[in-house]
């Protein structure tokens, strides 16, 4: 290989490498807006008829992670404060024994929310599947939507665009690692791009039969 041609090369990769920073920069920027804007706290959060509880990982044994944990704890607070009248509870079941909406619910269970409140979605494999299910099978138009702050930007900004009118509430009851609040947040930089692609692109997740949570088509 030539001198110039590996300095041709060399130069492709650095307009790339500087051109996926931008785009990560734009990306964030962007939805960090979109969250600046319809982040509340607990307590001062309009009310909407739906809270939508994403998924966040599984222990061995089928029990929720801490994330989880926190997400559920916040969800069942806004359903005892009167916030919400339903949680609907999105995350993977694509494994006979991985169960996220399982054991969203048993958790909530245990935490003295009614199962008459509990709704299952067991097909919310990303957050973008469990927007664009929300609507179309569960159709919802309006929801509080309670996650992490790291993840928070990423699931409004994906909500919004798909027609769902979301509001935001932060997880954080607990005290992470700042190893791992270094890991999600450096995982967000590559899956808020695919947001965007996603946004775009539009590709339809696992669908089915519509179930209205209200029949009345009216949350």
């Amino acid at each position: 290989m030539s001198k110039k041609l590996i300095k041709m090369v060399f130069k492709m990769f650095w307009y790339l490498l500087l051109g996926s920073v931008i785009a990560v920069i734009l990306a964030r920027g962007i939805t960090g807006f979109v969250a600046w804007n319809k982040t509340y706290s607990e307590s001062s959060v309009p009310a909407r008829r739906i809270a939508i509880i994403f998924g966040a990982g599984l222990w061995r044994d089928g029990s929720p992670t801490p994330v989880l944990q926190d997400r559920v704890e916040t969800g069942a607070k806004l359903y005892f404060s009167g916030k919400v009248e339903k949680l609907l509870m999105t995350g993977d079941n694509s494994q006979v024994e991985y169960n996220e909406p399982q054991a969203m619910r048993e958790y909530a269970l245990s935490l003295g929310v009614p199962d008459s409140a509990i709704v299952l979605d067991y097909a919310g494999r990303r957050t973008y599947d469990s927007c664009y299910r929300a609507t179309s099978i569960f159709r919802v138009s309006q929801a509080i939507l309670v996650t992490q702050k790291f993840h928070l930007a990423r699931a409004l900004f994906l909500c919004n665009a798909l027609g769902l009118d979301g509001v935001g509430v932060e997880a954080n009851n607990h005290s992470y690692l700042k190893r791992s609040l270094f890991f999600w947040n450096l995982r967000e930089l590559p899956a808020t791009l695919t947001a965007f692609a996603d946004v775009i692109t539009r590709p339809e997740p696992i669908l089915g039969v519509p179930e209205p949570i209200f029949p009345e088509n009216s949350q």
